[in-house]
Parts: C-alpha cells; sequence; structure tokens
C-alpha cells in the first residue's frame, strides 16, 4: 500500500514537472522567433498573420465546443473500464467530429459574406488546418490517462523543427505565409501522431449512436463560459483589424505579445496553488485556506507591481531589442497595457483561487461576458480616435471591470484578507519599493546611451534596490524569499 501511493506521489511529480516543461516551451518559442519575425516581415505582414490567426481562432472554438474540458471531467470516471472508455470517447470524439463540420461551414460563408476579409483569405486557409488538426490530436485522451511525457516530447521535437524551418525559409516581408504555416507545425503538427498513438490507450471510431441529450447540455455549459473568454481575449485584434488596418494591428499584436509573456511568468505563481486552494476549502479548513490565499495575494502583490513599473520605465527600450525600430510606436500602447497586468493578475486570483474552488462559476461566467461586451463597447468607443492605443485602454479598463466584479462576487471571503493590517501593510511597502524601481530606472537613462547598457543595469540594479527597500521595511514576503535564496546558495556549496 505505502509503495502504491509513493508511486502515485512520483507520478503526479513527474506529470507536474512535464506540464511545467511544456509551459516554459510555450513561453520560450515566440521569445525566440518573435524579435527574428519582427525584423523580418513588414508590420503590415504581422498585422495580416495575427488577424487571420486571431480569426481562425473563432471557428477552433466551435469545434472543440468546449469538449476537452468536459471529456477529461467524464472520462476519467471510466479509464479503468475499456468498454465504457472507449463508448464515452467514440460518442464525444464523434460530436467534436460533428462540431468541426459545422466550423468548416461557418468558415467557408464568412469567407464568402465578408468581402472585407478578401487580403487574408489565404492567410485564414493556412490557420484553418488547425481546426481539424486540434480535433483529431484528442489531447484530452492523454489528459485523462495522465500521459504528458509522449505530449511533452513531441512538442519538444516539433518547436524544435518549427524554429530550424523559421530561420530557414522565412528570410523576406512577403513570406508571412510560409510563417504561418510554420506556426500551424508548431502548434498542431503532430496531432494526426497523436490520434494514431492514442490506440495504445483506447480504440475511437465514429458512431452514430450518441447519447446526445447526455453530452450536449454540459458541453454546451462549458462552451458558453469558453465563448464569454474568447470574445473577450480576440475582439480586441478583430474590431482593430476591421475599423483600422493591418498596420494598427500589427503595432497592437507587439505591445500585447510583450503584455501577455509578462503576464505568463507572474501568473505561473497561482498555478502551483490552486489545487492546494481547492483542497482546503473542499475539506472546510479555513484557517488554513485563509493563510495560504493571504500569503499568494501578498507575493504577487510584492512580484506584479515592481514587474509592471519595469516593464513600464523600460518600455521603450524592451519593444527595440525585442521587436527593432519599425515597432517603436507600440511603446505607448505597451505603457498603457502594462497596467492590465495587475489588474489582470488579481482578477485571477479572485476567479480561479476564491470563486471556483467556493463553486461560484456561474459567477465567473456571468463577469466574463459582462467584462466581454464591456470591452467590445469600449473598442467600438476609443479606437476611432485612439487606434491601437485606445484598444490598449480597452484592455485596461476591461480588466479593471473584471477584477472589482470578481473581487464583489466573493466580498464574503476576500474581505478578512484584503483589509488585513498585514496585507495593507504589504502593499504600501511594495509601492515605496517602486518609487526606488523608478529612481533606478531614470537615473540609468541618464547615465548611459547605449539601449542595452541602460537596459541592463536599469534591471541588475532595480532588483536589489527593491528588495533591499522591502527588508529594511521588515517586509515577511521579501525577508522569507532572501532567506531561502541564501539556504539555496549554502546547500550548493
Amino acid at each position: 500500500m505505502l509503495r502504491k501511493k509513493s508511486n502515485e506521489k512520483k507520478s503526479l511529480g513527474l506529470n507536474a514537472f512535464l506540464n511545467g516543461l511544456r509551459s516554459v516551451l510555450n513561453l520560450i518559442f515566440p521569445l525566440i522567433t518573435f524579435p527574428y519575425i519582427s525584423r523580418v516581415l513588414s508590420v503590415n505582414g504581422i498585422g495580416i498573420y495575427n488577424f487571420s490567426n486571431t480569426y481562425i481562432g473563432y471557428f477552433i472554438l466551435i469545434a472543440g465546443l468546449g469538449i476537452a474540458t468536459y471529456a477529461v471531467r467524464e472520462g476519467a470516471k471510466y479509464r479503468d473500464n475499456k468498454e465504457q472508455i472507449e463508448e464515452f470517447s467514440s460518442e464525444v470524439f464523434s460530436i467534436n467530429i460533428l462540431a468541426t463540420v459545422i466550423a468548416y461551414i461557418l468558415l467557408l460563408l464568412s469567407l464568402v459574406i465578408f468581402k472585407n476579409l478578401n487580403n487574408y483569405v489565404a492567410c485564414i486557409l493556412i490557420f484553418s488546418i488547425q481546426i481539424l488538426f486540434t480535433t483529431l490530436g484528442t489531447e484530452w485522451i492523454y489528459t485523462i490517462y495522465e500521459d504528458y511525457t509522449y505530449i511533452t516530447i513531441r512538442s519538444i521535437i516539433f518547436k524544435i523543427l518549427s524554429i530550424i524551418l523559421l530561420f530557414i525559409f522565412v528570410k523576406r516581408p512577403s513570406d508571412y505565409l510560409i510563417y504561418a504555416a510554420i506556426t500551424v507545425l508548431a502548434s498542431v503538427g503532430s496531432n494526426f501522431l497523436n490520434f494514431v498513438h492514442a490506440r495504445s490507450f483506447i480504440h475511437i471510431r465514429l458512431t452514430l449512436n450518441t447519447r446526445w441529450k447526455y453530452h450536449l447540455k454540459p458541453i454546451l455549459t462549458i462552451f458558453a463560459s469558453s465563448v464569454a473568454v474568447t470574445i473577450y481575449v480576440y475582439s480586441d485584434n478583430t474590431i482593430l483589424g476591421l475599423m483600422k488596418n493591418d498596420y494598427a494591428v500589427g503595432i497592437y499584436s507587439t505591445s500585447v505579445k510583450i503584455y501577455q509573456i509578462a503576464q505568463s511568468l507572474l501568473s505561473a505563481v497561482l498555478t502551483v496553488t490552486i489545487p492546494r486552494l481547492a483542497m482546503l476549502w473542499g475539506q472546510r479548513r479555513r484557517r488554513e485556506y485563509n493563510d495560504v490565499l493571504t500569503r499568494v495575494i501578498n507575493t504577487l502583490g510584492v512580484l506584479v507591481l515592481p514587474a509592471s513599473v519595469g516593464l513600464l520605465m523600460l518600455s521603450r527600450e524592451v519593444v527595440l531589442i525585442i521587436a527593432g525600430q519599425k515597432f517603436l510606436p507600440s511603446v505607448n500602447s505597451l505603457r498603457i497595457i502594462t497596467w492590465a497586468i495587475i489588474f489582470s493578475i488579481f482578477s485571477w486570483i479572485f476567479s480561479d483561487c476564491v470563486l471556483i474552488p467556493a463553486k461560484r462559476e456561474k459567477r465567473v461566467l456571468q463577469n466574463t461576458l459582462i467584462t466581454a461586451v464591456i470591452n467590445i463597447v469600449l473598442n467600438f468607443i476609443l479606437i476611432p480616435t485612439m487606434s491601437y492605443d485606445g484598444t490598449s485602454l480597452s484592455t485596461v479598463l476591461a480588466e479593471l471591470s473584471v477584477m472589482i466584479m470578481n473581487g464583489y462576487s466573493c466580498k464574503d471571503i476576500i474581505k478578512p484578507i484584503i483589509f488585513k493590517k498585514e496585507t495593507l501593510k504589504n502593499l504600501l511597502e511594495s509601492i515605496i519599493g517602486c518609487i526606488g524601481i523608478v529612481i533606478v530606472c531614470l537615473l540609468c537613462q541618464w547615465g548611459w546611451d547605449s539601449m542595452i547598457w541602460k537596459t541592463v543595469f536599469s534591471v541588475i540594479l532595480s532588483v536589489p534596490m527593491y528588495g533591499a527597500i522591502l527588508v529594511l521595511l521588515k517586509n515577511k514576503i521579501a525577508i522569507s524569499m532572501l532567506k531561502n535564496a541564501i539556504n539555496i546558495i549554502k546547500n550548493k556549496i
């Protein structure tokens, strides 16, 4: 019995490592490719690429229909019974195929009806390959059986292959279609292999004998939530592309890419705490839950504020390093959207760490729907006069709105934590520390002419300055981090 538990623990640890590795790869891939692409392709080419990719995202959503989430949740119950899991998987896969056919029909109709899409047709059709291959990939089977090794290995192989192909074949501004094809290869290139390899677990077949009523209600409920999130995420590029031009989309996409990288790095802290918080809430261990949630909020407060202020101060340098001179107009857009990092992270805390464990998913859906509407309305109001800067501002205001709504929806839970003396003190100390970052960055801008040295010293000097201020103010989070760092160094020595 003990041996079995030990093996299960080891398996969970391995899966956590592999999932983490996949996340890191997904982060590193654009960091490697984007600086090269932004210099090789024209701003218009980047605009067409991003608009087409965003446009196809809607149809991938329709084809997916929320099935992956539903399949994992329900399929896990049957995985030890081969007959039941094969019957269930075949039914779900058949629904997925039908949704995929519908998605392609709607895509083709949209290309015929909307004449404004003529310039994007070739790129959209290349990206449309993702619709079929995402369905064939059946990654939910690997999640049900907790087989992350195969998925991670093939992800590494195809991403490396794609990077090689990128540097070989993308040489001119007109090569954005080749870049689109390589992107498709990187994201879904091995999905057919997934489908074949899935037979080592179960045999999937198309079937007409499907329990439609049993499956469709929960699937469509999950789909509704996915639609709300997708509209909220994708509406910016779509509306900007329709109201302005490819150049505007290209400029805005650059600031969003940098914003998303910073956001992803910071949100990684949340990923490991969500299961713990859900477990503590489910077991009604409220005191422990409050302690963990307090640490999460305070830790992210210590990390998110300086990261946002640092990016705000170095926006011009970051754009030049990552994208190049021709994308300088995105600097102001990046400075505006940087504020959304703070609101989005705390909104995520309230939704994933509080509302969902407390089984208030309907409030999350409701708040997301309202935010999607707010974002769309703001885009139509702000884009005509402010262009891509207006899109950035609408994102900030939308993130602020959803943070307030999510916070209000769980006010009975977070009120004792947010207004705790320790939390307010932590916030004040972080703000004081950020003043030190601003001073360091200003001094570096005056002290160095070289953009690279200016950026390097701003980062190198800001971190110890911020840390020193927090330690002098006796910030518990900073002191704990410092002690952990000292212990790690001692152990290595």
